[in-house]
């Protein structure tokens, strides 16, 4: 049994039946992707859709973008919120730190390892191997844009909603935007979208979790919060002051991703904490490593001059900016997986949807292909890598690793 199917069961098969699977099983999936997960939030996406929807059927389509959905309309790292979610659904609590744990994990050693003098990555955003993985991504996020608009935007009404979030997101290229643009669709499925059977994806999320301990989860994201930084004042501890820093990033940055950066810089180079050089150098390496932009936290607590430092700063800082999304999509979804089976709210969801892939339309062109197809030789590695995976169901991270090998000889 290949790894792409370990773990799967015949009614695996039925996309948005929830089955429990094991923590273990979650973890080697997610560290898959926490190894060859290249190109950004909006690749991931696409990078988990073809994992979870397509090959191993933990979920459907509509399922999926209900949750892609939820996940930008929360602060935070979205596509690891997604991950944390995915595995949440699959194994519980212990599923969401397994798909977090090895989805981080990867590019975090790398950055905490640069942070300590290796510098094998600080040069890489010019390399061809590099080159080949952005270029691998575009057919990736195209792959998902292609699939999930078959499904979710299937009549006209649902393809105009589609079109215009892409095009209000073109032409206003910021995470409020897409918040609002997200808005804007379930007000346009309320008024415009009428639920068919064609449209039922077969049942909720599956997320085992009790409205009781969502509610619990949402109180202590409030209470830290607030509470750290009083507490941080208070007693003056560095350890307490580096975790209300990266909490706080965590937990007020809506877009994940690029969009923590401006907000690391604020809080980290002023006060002291890193040198303008280094944080220069530690964007440049984050740009080279596989899994979510925020572990680009991991580089900068282990580079602090002041209060935890090495590897016990680095620890603080990945937790401190990951903890909010996690409570978050465990206090969020057991009350979101009620609300999306009522009939208006699947009206809404309808439009949410069909919003969601006019959204990775958009990011499909920038930054994605804008940053990966630099040359021909780069729209070609693309070109080969949607054939293999379109035509010869070549599964992503296979794609993608050969698109860095071509890339490293070629590129």
């Amino acid at each position: 049994m290949s790894a792409d199917t370990a773990g799967t069961t015949p009614g695996d098969q039925s996309p948005g039946t929830a089955h429990p699977g094991t923590v273990a099983e979650v973890f080697a999936a997610f560290l898959k992707l926490g190894l060859t997960s290249f190109g950004g939030p909006v690749a991931h996406l696409g990078y988990f859709r073809e994992a979870f929807v397509q090959r191993r059927r933990w979920l459907s389509d509509a399922a999926y973008a209900d949750l892609v959905a939820l996940c930008q309309f929360l602060p935070g790292p979205a596509s690891s919120q997604v991950g944390m979610a995915l595995g949440l659904q699959r194994a519980g609590i212990g599923g969401l730190i397994a798909a977090w744990f090895a989805f981080t994990l990867p590019s975090a050693l790398i950055l905490v390892a640069f942070a300590f003098g290796v510098a094998a990555f600080g040069d890489a955003a010019g390399t061809g191997w590099l080159q080949g993985l952005k270029a691998a991504a575009v057919a990736v996020v195209a792959q998902a844009v292609l699939g999930m608009a078959k499904t979710l935007t299937p009549d006209a009404r649902r393809a105009t909603i589609a079109a215009a979030g892409a095009v209000v997101v073109l032409l206003v290229p910021h995470p409020a935007v897409q918040v609002a643009v997200i808005a804007a669709g379930a007000l346009a499925g309320l008024a415009w979208l009428r639920p068919g059977p064609a449209d039922d994806d077969g049942g909720g999320l599956g997320i085992r979790v009790s409205r009781r301990v969502g509610a619990g989860a949402l109180a202590l994201f409030g209470a830290l919060l607030a509470g750290l930084p009083i507490a941080a004042a208070a007693t003056g501890d560095a350890a307490l002051k580096l975790a209300d820093t990266f909490y706080r990033a965590g937990a007020l940055v809506f877009g994940g991703g690029h969009v923590v950066l401006p907000l690391l810089e604020a809080e980290t180079v002023p006060n002291g904490l890193v040198a303008h050089d280094t944080f220069l150098a530690g964007y440049g390496a984050a740009q080279a490593v596989p899994g979510p932009l925020f572990t680009f936290a991991g580089y900068l607590g282990g580079s602090t001059t002041t209060g935890p430092t090495g590897l016990l700063g680095a620890a603080i800082a990945l937790l401190a900016i990951f903890l909010p999304a996690a409570l978050l999509a465990v206090g969020a979804l057991p009350f979101w997986d009620r609300l999306r089976s009522a009939p208006r709210a699947r009206s809404a969801l309808m439009g949410v949807n069909a919003v969601v892939v006019g959204i990775l339309a958009a990011a499909l062109y920038d930054p994605v292909f804008t940053a990966g197809i630099t040359s021909a030789a780069t729209l070609a590695v693309a070109i080969a890598v949607f054939v293999a995976q379109r035509a010869w169901n070549v599964p992503a991270w296979a794609a993608v690793v050969g698109a860095g090998i071509v890339g490293y000889f070629v590129l």
